[in-house]
């Protein structure tokens, strides 16, 4: 059986890591921190995530022409990333993000998007050709709403499921529009009450905010509730996959975990919970581990994470 073929479109950043006993609070310093430099950017950690459980993934992105745009390249291939539509750009600089995380894994994050907020509805465009051969194709919002839009109504008209991230939470108005050309869209808490209205704090008020989704287009939703684990409904059946115990280093790449793991699991025809439960695994992992992309596990990783815990749930 051949791999899934997974397309991922969305951001490629560099990511700076300071961990540390705290978190600082406004205008105060925290030292003693631990460094590290990885590559992320959710478009990449998504496509990172893929790879590593198994999927034939092609990235389409847009980098800086710097040293931190060669990096990531020369990175996505060590991975076995398809990078022939990652571009490059004279004017912007590969995007960064700053990144704070304290002892218990929580974090704080500030993101330079650069050559990200480039990546146009052309560009995708010119991508035709794998997405369209694609099993699934996935999507989050560190690039253009218009872009965003675009490959997603791209994929719609070849009959290729979408899933979207809508992270990070948008600030401003949010075209509904765009929902009618997602399959699954899969937001955290937070997220899907800027999308719904709906202050999600349980399981009633996740199914409320999912059947509002549901009404706008979308064929499921997937609503990450943390350590609580997540709610998933699709069509009129739903349920909650409930969260792991781990001991969490830091949660930096954990929804990014999260949605690449789901991608693979609806590329193999998972049901929707069985792809959630995945998923979970998989995210749960991550969290065990510093940073983004480093902390993303392969597939042999999480099949012995699963075997650890007594067979999962």
């Amino acid at each position: 059986m051949r791999p899934p073929r997974i397309v991922v479109i969305g951001s490629s950043n560099t990511d700076m890591v300071v961990k540390s006993e705290r978190l600082p609070g406004a205008g105060e310093t925290v030292t003693g921190g631990q460094f590290l430099m990885a590559a992320g950017g959710k478009g990449a950690n998504q496509a990172v995530a893929a790879a590593r459980l198994g999927a034939e993934v092609t990235f389409i992105a847009k980098v800086g022409s710097d040293m931190f745009g060669e990096q990531a390249i020369a990175n996505y291939r060590k991975e076995g990333i398809r990078t022939d539509f990652i571009l490059r750009d004279p004017r912007h600089a590969t995007g960064v993000a700053l990144i704070l995380v304290d002892r218990k894994g929580e974090n704080l994050i500030s993101v330079a998007s650069g050559a990200n907020h480039a990546l146009s509805p052309d560009d995708v465009r010119r991508a035709a050709e794998p997405i369209r051969a694609a099993d699934v194709v996935v999507l989050q919002l560190e690039i253009p709403l218009e872009t965003v839009a675009a490959a997603a109504a791209l994929a719609a008209e070849a009959g290729v499921p979408v899933i979207l991230d809508p992270a990070p939470a948008p600030d401003g108005p949010f075209d509904p529009a765009l929902l009618r050309n997602v399959t699954c869209v899969k937001p955290n808490e937070t997220e899907a009450e800027r999308l719904t209205g709906v202050a999600v704090h349980d399981e009633d008020s996740a199914r409320e905010a999912a059947a509002r989704l549901l009404a706008g287009g979308v064929r499921s939703a997937v609503i990450t509730l943390g350590a609580r684990g997540a709610f998933w409904r699709e069509g009129e059946q739903s349920g909650v996959v409930g969260g792991l115990r781990v001991d969490a280093v830091d949660s930096t790449a954990a929804g990014d975990a999260f949605s690449g793991a789901l991608a693979c699991g609806l590329a193999r025809k998972q049901p929707l919970d069985e792809a959630v439960r995945y998923a979970t695994f998989v995210a749960a992992l991550s969290v065990t581990r510093l940073g983004a992309q480093p902390s993303l596990p392969t597939s042999e990783e999480v099949e012995g994470f699963r075997a650890a815990l007594v067979g999962g749930p």
